[in-house]
């Protein structure tokens, strides 16, 4: 497996398991170098602590970007997640755009709504900029309520797979990964080129933050030690079951999922597969 350079831009909560304090460590763990570019630092997530204290970055960014320029920085991969303003946004583009070692990859998770709604402070605005975002992407990870923004189809209340199948079909993009796609079960709807596929597992009880951050670091991982799609896919797709069931057995972690102790389980599924 060759040692890749991989960027993940997303904001940082200092507490909570979110975000990059997720994303460096999955992405460590799968054997690669892990850079990171942090669009806003926040004291916890917004999951439940309250209101947290906020420390936007989007005008250092562009400062950030211009030393790496300078000093002929360039990633393998680029990991895009929650980046909280239209200008961490277009930075993000910018990055793509300059910074994408040849034949890179970038994967690019929309992380802008769930339920039918946009996530708070976010505007149709937003919306057009994730749709410039994603056209950039070689795979984007909606949720379905995310497909249903980016492809201007109507959401709809359902998580069966034939409501995933007509989001799939109306997105643009060549490859994509839906996730939370199922009803008694649980799972995603991959589309890699003309190929779709479906991998899903039982549902777990209860909810916990961070766990789309998980699995598209774990996916990302496992696309950077050339698992192929559908193979990154599934090992992100168990590595967060496990983390999640690790968490149920331990009711005082409401806040965030313990994936720390399965961390190693991952390194061993990258062997494997």
């Amino acid at each position: 497996m060759s040692y890749k350079r991989i960027l993940t831009i997303q904001d940082i909560s200092c507490v909570g398991q979110c975000s990059l304090t997720v994303a460096l460590p999955v992405l460590s763990a799968c054997g690669h170098e892990t850079c990171v570019l942090p669009t806003a630092l926040l004291s916890t997530h917004t999951g439940g602590f309250g209101k947290p204290a906020v420390v936007p970055l989007s005008n250092t960014l562009p400062e950030i970007v211009e030393h790496w320029k300078e000093n002929g920085i360039t990633f393998d991969l680029i990991l895009t997640g929650y980046l909280g303003s239209v200008s961490a946004i277009q930075t993000a583009m910018r990055v793509m755009d300059t910074m994408l070692s040849p034949g890179g990859l970038c994967v690019v998770d929309p992380a802008m709504a769930d339920h039918g709604r946009l996530y708070s402070g976010f505007d149709e605005e937003y919306v057009r900029e994730m749709k410039m975002l994603c056209d950039r992407a070689h795979v984007i990870l909606p949720n379905l309520t995310e497909a249903a923004l980016l492809s201007g189809m109507r959401y709809e209340d359902r998580t069966d797979e034939a409501y995933a199948r007509r989001l799939l079909e109306s997105l643009p993009n060549e490859r994509v990964i839906l996730t939370g796609v199922g009803e008694k079960d649980t799972g995603l709807l991959l589309r890699d080129g003309a190929a779709v596929r479906r991998y899903s597992h039982p549902r777990l009880p209860g909810s916990y933050s961070g766990t789309g951050d998980l699995f598209a670091a774990a996916f990302t991982g496992g696309l950077a030690a050339e698992k192929g799609m559908y193979e990154s896919a599934k090992i992100a797709a168990d590595f967060t079951c496990r983390c999640i069931e690790y968490t149920a057995a331990a009711p005082a972690h409401w806040y965030g999922v313990k994936f720390e102790p399965v961390l190693r389980s991952l390194a061993e599924m990258l062997e494997k597969e």
